[in-house]
């Protein structure tokens, strides 16, 4: 049995996955899951996570694993992706942390009320809400990058991964990337990685 994994191929969080297991050469299914149609909320996808939410991955043992940072983090167990030096594997797991607390909110959000719904006006004000946030975000990566190639280290590791699958898409959310030189050059580091996917095109 293969691993299976259960996304949306339009999702920043499903796309840390498609790039992780694309970069590690990790063989797989993968089962489309159309959000808006409501297809995490029946009864079989929520036996597979309660939350109702992609990305899952369906574990050889029938296990399941959800949220995308756990999922890559376990796909990645002993590769080059995450840092061997403890420092630097806990320097990972802090960017991390802020991709899903201090980016994720506000870029991610203001993505899917615009890519997904298509901007409606009812959620207008909350669409506007979300840019001052990611901005501070994106202000933060640029800076850091002003004296680094990768975030950790000095090479690509499942930090650059969970940062780089909303950054690299954050325009749809209605953020200028060209205010950020430091952030678009990481970008290009990041596609000329071994294995590199783009988003739309797995």
């Amino acid at each position: 049995m293969q691993l299976k994994i259960y996304g949306d191929r339009k999702s920043g969080n499903c796309y840390k996955i498609i790039l992780t297991t694309s970069i590690l050469k990790i063989e797989h299914e993968w089962i489309e899951i159309d959000i808006l149609k409501n297809e995490t909320q029946t009864k079989d996808f929520l036996i597979m996570n309660q939350n109702g939410k992609v990305p899952v991955l369906e574990l050889r043992d029938g296990k399941y694993l959800s949220e995308s940072n756990a999922i890559i983090n376990f796909l990645s167990l002993g590769s080059e992706l995450i840092p061997n030096d403890p420092f630097d594997y806990h320097k990972m797991l802090e960017w991390q942390f802020f991709e899903q607390y201090s980016h994720e909110p506000y870029i991610a959000v203001a993505r899917f009320i615009s890519k997904y719904l298509g901007l409606p006006s009812e959620r207008f004000a909350e669409y506007e809400s979300k840019q001052s946030g990611g901005n501070k975000a994106l202000t933060i990566m640029d800076n850091h990058l002003e004296q680094k190639d990768f975030f950790v280290g000095d090479r690509i590791s499942l930090a650059d991964i969970s940062l780089y699958s909303y950054t690299h898409v954050a325009d749809e959310g209605g953020f200028d990337l060209g205010k950020y030189p430091s952030i678009q050059a990481w970008l290009k580091r990041i596609e000329n990685i071994d294995g590199y996917v783009r988003m739309y095109e797995n």
